[in-house]
C-alpha cells in the first residue's frame, strides 16, 4: 500500500492528494470528486504516511493499521463511524490493533481512520501490497544491474 502524497487537511472533509506546490501552498486534488483547490501554508496538513498510531509498545505507522483492517474485513468496507456506536468502533479497532494504547487513543481517532479507510477502498487506493516488497525487488534490480556492470568493466 503506498499512501505517498495522500494528505488530510484540517478543516476540509476527505482525502486530498498533492498535485502540484503554490506560492502560498500546494494544490491538492480532492480523491472523491478530482475538483483541486488551493492548501495555504498556513493550513494543518498531514500526510497519511506519516500518521501513527499509539501502542503499548511504540508507535504503529497508519499504513500497518490500515492492512490489518483490510484483512479482517476481507478488503471490503468497514462499519460506518457516524452509524456505528464507540463500542463497535472500539471492538473493531482492537481486533486489528491489540496493543493500542487505550489513554491516548480516543474514539474520534478511531472514527476518523475508519473513515479513511472507507474512503481509500471506495476508490480502490488500498491493498495488501506492501512498500517493503517493491522496495525490495527494487534493490535487488539494482544489485543485479551493478554485478552486470562490474562484469562487462573486468572483461
Amino acid at each position: 500500500m503506498n499512501l505517498k502524497g495522500i494528505l488530510s487537511i484540517s478543516g476540509y472533509p476527505g482525502l486530498y492528494k498533492m498535485v502540484a506546490q503554490s506560492k502560498n501552498g500546494i494544490i491538492v486534488e480532492s480523491i472523491v470528486d478530482k475538483k483541486r483547490m488551493q492548501a495555504y501554508t498556513s493550513s494543518k496538513i498531514s500526510a497519511l504516511e506519516d500518521i501513527a498510531i499509539y501502542t503499548n509498545s511504540g508507535d504503529k505507522p497508519l499504513t500497518e493499521v490500515l492492512q490489518e483492517i483490510y484483512k479482517i474485513t476481507d478488503g471490503k468496507m468497514a462499519l460506518d463511524p457516524k452509524k456505528a456506536t464507540n463500542q463497535n468502533l472500539k471492538e473493531l479497532f482492537e481486533k486489528a490493533l491489540p496493543d493500542y494504547d487505550s489513554d491516548r487513543v480516543y474514539v474520534s481517532d478511531m472514527k476518523r481512520v475508519f473513515t479513511w479507510y472507507n474512503l481509500l477502498v471506495s476508490y480502490d487506493l488500498i491493498s495488501l501490497d506492501t512498500n517493503t516488497e517493491a522496495e525490495v525487488t527494487e534493490v535487488e534490480e539494482v544489485t543485479e544491474v551493478t554485478e552486470v556492470e562490474e562484469s562487462v568493466k573486468s572483461e
